[in-house]
C-alpha cells in the first residue's frame, strides 16, 4: 500500500477567541505554524522527563542509607540533586514560552544557554555518583 500524505489545514484562532492565558502570555504577533509549536511542546516534555529523573535520583540518593556516607552529606547531596531537577522545570517552561514568543515574533530563537547549565549539573551528578559507589 502507499499511503500519500496531504497538508492539513489548521485554522487559526483570532486573539479574542484564544484563551486569556495564551492572550497573556503570547500579547502579539503571527500564530506559527502548529509543526513548529508541537516542535517546540515535545522539547519542552523532554526537559520534563530529565527533571523528574533528577528528582527520583535525589529521592533515591536520600531514601536508601549508604554505608560510606553520613545521614547529613546524603540528605546535602539530595537536596542538590532535588534543586537542580527543580530548576530544569522551571528553567524548561520559561525556555517554551521564550520560543514560542521568539516563533511568533519571527526572531531568532533564544540561545541554549540552560544546556550548559545541565550538563554542568549532570556532570556534577555523575561525579557524585562515582564517588557514592566506587570509593
Amino acid at each position: 500500500m502507499n499511503f500519500r500524505l496531504t497538508p492539513v489545514e489548521f485554522q487559526v484562532m483570532s486573539a479574542p477567541e484564544r484563551p486569556r492565558l495564551d492572550r497573556r502570555l503570547f500579547p502579539d504577533g503571527e500564530e506559527p505554524d502548529p509543526q513548529f509549536t508541537l516542535s517546540n511542546e515535545r522539547t519542552y516534555l523532554a526537559w520534563t522527563r530529565t527533571s523528574l529523573a533528577f528528582l527520583a535520583g535525589g529521592i533515591a540518593l536520600g531514601a536508601f542509607p549508604l554505608e560510606a556516607v553520613s545521614a547529613q552529606v546524603r540528605a546535602g547531596l539530595s537536596a542538590f540533586v532535588i534543586i537542580i531537577g527543580m530548576a530544569i522545570a522551571l528553567g524548561s517552561a520559561f525556555r517554551w514560552i521564550r520560543i514560542q514568543r521568539a516563533m511568533r515574533s519571527s526572531r531568532p530563537l533564544p540561545s541554549a544557554t540552560p544546556l550548559l547549565l545541565v550538563t554542568g549539573a549532570v556532570i556534577a551528578a555523575s561525579a557524585v555518583a562515582l564517588w557514592l559507589f566506587i570509593f
